[in-house]
């Protein structure tokens, strides 16, 4: 009768990995214990980011990593060797340490994957600026574009996003996001270089935060909210406060398309509880005025009404014609 041999312990690969968007040395804390209790930390890049501050936790760092096989017999006895990717090789190491496996004639050692830190929440936003930079700085076209020579394309998204969400088609609602915010960036990455008065994407968050906290008191605040005519309420008392404003009419910008702004300051002179006769005249136009301000009593948006009536208008036109409607 043979004994019994117990198998040699074949130890464990670990490939700790880290989002480039997170600060290096900001690592989860089973990545540390990891990297503390490790019997050997390789990693072939000499210039990656994580090294300064792994040495700087007393984690020492070995400039190389072996083949594939070089690997597993490194973990042989049970020793766990971690391995931050980084270098060149990633990919032919990874590929050896499949063929290995694969072959069934090497006794492979557990091979982990461990996120040593996540993206966060709008991560891919840092991506968009960094793209955006090197767009602008390299594109013969964008390199040349300004805030007043992209005015229409800010118009043209806008009207394109309102087209995917009356469409309801959730691919192209995303996509024409993108499109608006694009417009966003490219702005924002215009006004880096104003010689006088610079700002950058980061301001323009900063502002905005500052914003929606200081206008939403019943949310970061101690101020209640049950409704959301409060919550308009309030937005507009704090605007004004903002804004010292002298009439409610102050900050609708004239350029907006025509229904949309008769709407508005109907809006306006309603909220402001102000008993302001609709002017009377002669022509078209003063019974558009009186229709938009009749929409916008009721509740209804008379672009998005008089948009769904188009709409349907282009059907008609379109079926008397043979045509299918897309």
């Amino acid at each position: 009768m043979t004994d019994h041999v117990p198998a040699e312990p074949t130890g464990r690969i670990v490939l700790l990995t880290a989002s480039h968007r997170v600060a290096p040395g900001l690592l989860s804390w089973p990545a540390w214990q990891t990297l503390r209790a490790a019997d050997r930390v390789l990693c072939a890049d000499p210039e990656h980011p994580q090294l300064p501050y792994l040495r700087e936790a007393g984690v020492e760092v070995a400039q190389e990593v072996p083949d594939a096989q070089g690997l597993v017999e490194a973990c042989a006895g049970g020793r766990t060797v971690v391995v931050i990717p980084g270098g060149e090789g990633d990919q032919r190491l990874t590929d050896g340490l499949a063929r290995l496996a694969g072959s069934g004639r090497v006794a492979m050692p557990g091979l982990e994957l461990l996120p040593g830190s996540y993206d966060l929440p709008g991560a891919r936003l840092l991506d968009l600026v960094q793209v955006m930079d090197r767009v602008r700085r390299e594109c013969p076209w964008t390199s040349r574009q300004t805030h007043e020579g992209l005015v229409k394309y800010a118009i043209e998204e806008a009207y394109e996003l309102v087209e995917a969400i009356e469409d309801g088609d959730r691919e192209e609602l995303r996509e024409e996001l993108g499109d608006v915010l694009l417009q966003v960036v490219f702005h924002a990455r215009i006004a880096e270089e104003h010689a006088e008065e610079p700002f950058s994407v980061d301001d323009v968050a900063g502002s905005l935060v500052e914003k929606l906290i200081h206008r939403h008191p019943h949310v970061f605040g101690d101020a209640e909210a049950l409704t959301p005519e409060d919550v308009s309420a309030h937005w507009q008392r704090t605007k004004a406060v903002e804004k010292q404003r002298e009439s409610v009419t102050d900050g609708i910008p004239l350029g907006q398309p025509g229904l949309a702004l008769a709407a508005k300051l109907a809006g306006r002179a309603r909220a402001g509880a102000l008993a302001v006769e609709l002017p009377r005249g002669e022509g078209i136009g003063y019974e558009l005025l009186e229709l938009a301000a009749r929409a916008e009593e009721a509740g209804v948006d008379p672009e998005a009404a008089l948009r769904a009536a188009a709409r349907a208008y282009r059907d008609a036109i379109r079926a008397a014609e043979g045509v299918a409607t897309p």
